[in-house]
């Protein structure tokens, strides 16, 4: 969102453990009025104070577009992560008030489309979650193809399979079961476009194979939010700002520009939209980056950084903050 955005809070008013691995939260206005309309695959950033530090964690809206009285959102606890899923799990229990950001969609249907092929893997299910009732509600054509481990981690494919009958098409890891992705793309009708969310793997292989297939760029739609590593701590001039910070382990660079009380512009925090994206004035040492919106040759280039994932290891770096 643009530096300064205004926040919305809210209240947490259901928790809900879908798996032993993820739990399902739903957030209401504190003031009681509707949330703010959104398209299929836009995602709020989630605002926590965990022990004094303060997270913003990006989060794919689940929720039916339509429906303005709440958003839902879905976590998957990360138990080696940097503590994000692990406070929304352990803290934050109905009648919580918290801080959201109104929604953006970086992964928003194209709706010029004669079909949508959805690909999903794990937790990427949740985007698509919204995108099919918002497909369902315009009579638009779509079909989606879900993997997961197993049965018990497959997040919502019972309910899914139920409301969209053979639009939905489960596969389960351990029951030897894949998609047979060269097949599905070959049977596509002209003018498909296809979607996919999941691990980084996956996204790398459903978007080189359609590729090596022929399929046009501009039908190729996917979506990885990156959570910041965990990593040695590290200090950054900021050149603009004049002042020197320090990056903690489990701290984002960006986080420790906010917490030094200068102002950063984001949408995503995960290293997919490049609204962070900042000059490297200096750096005497290793830049570790970790987004996937900066190029193979900019990163070697080691001229711009993404603070909200990417890291340095090193005596001395100044960015333009």
């Amino acid at each position: 969102m643009s530096v300064g955005a205004t926040k919305i809070p809210v209240v947490v008013t259901e928790v809900v453990e879908v798996n032993s691995l993820i739990k399902r939260f739903r957030f209401v206005r504190e003031d009681g009025g509707e949330m703010p309309g959104f398209s299929g695959g836009a995602h709020t950033v989630v605002e926590m104070d965990d022990g004094g530090t303060r997270r913003l964690n990006a989060y794919s809206l689940m929720s039916d577009p339509a429906e303005r009285s709440g958003y839902e959102i879905s976590v998957r606890r990360d138990d080696t992560g940097r503590g994000g899923s692990l406070f929304m799990h352990r803290h934050v229990k109905p009648g919580m008030r918290m801080l959201i950001s109104p929604p953006v969609n970086l992964f928003g249907l194209d709706l010029r489309a004669k079909k949508h092929l959805l690909i999903a893997g794990g937790i990427g299910i949740t985007p698509f979650i919204a995108q099919m009732a918002q497909l369902n509600a315009l009579g638009a054509r779509f079909e989606l193809h879900y993997a997961a481990r197993d049965r018990e981690l497959g997040a919502y494919m019972t309910e899914l399979s139920a409301r969209y009958g053979d639009r939905v098409h489960r596969y389960y890891d351990v029951e030897g079961q894949a998609i047979d992705l060269p097949a599905l793309l070959r049977g596509q009708p002209l003018g498909t476009h296809l979607y996919v969310c999941g691990p980084k793997g996956m996204i790398a292989w459903v978007l080189g194979t359609a590729g090596g297939m022929g399929w046009p760029k501009g039908a190729l739609h996917s979506e990885e939010f990156l959570a910041p590593p965990v990593g040695q701590p590290f200090t950054a001039e900021l050149a603009v700002s004049g002042i020197t910070i320090s990056v903690g382990a489990a701290q984002s660079l960006l986080e420790a520009i906010e917490a030094a009380g200068v102002e950063a512009p984001y949408l995503c925090r995960g290293g997919a939209c490049g609204q962070c994206e900042t000059r490297v004035l200096a750096a005497e040492g290793e830049l570790l980056h970790h987004d996937h919106w900066l190029t193979d040759e900019q990163k070697a280039a080691c001229g711009h950084i993404m603070p909200c994932v990417s890291r340095f290891k090193g005596a001395r770096l100044v960015i333009e903050r």
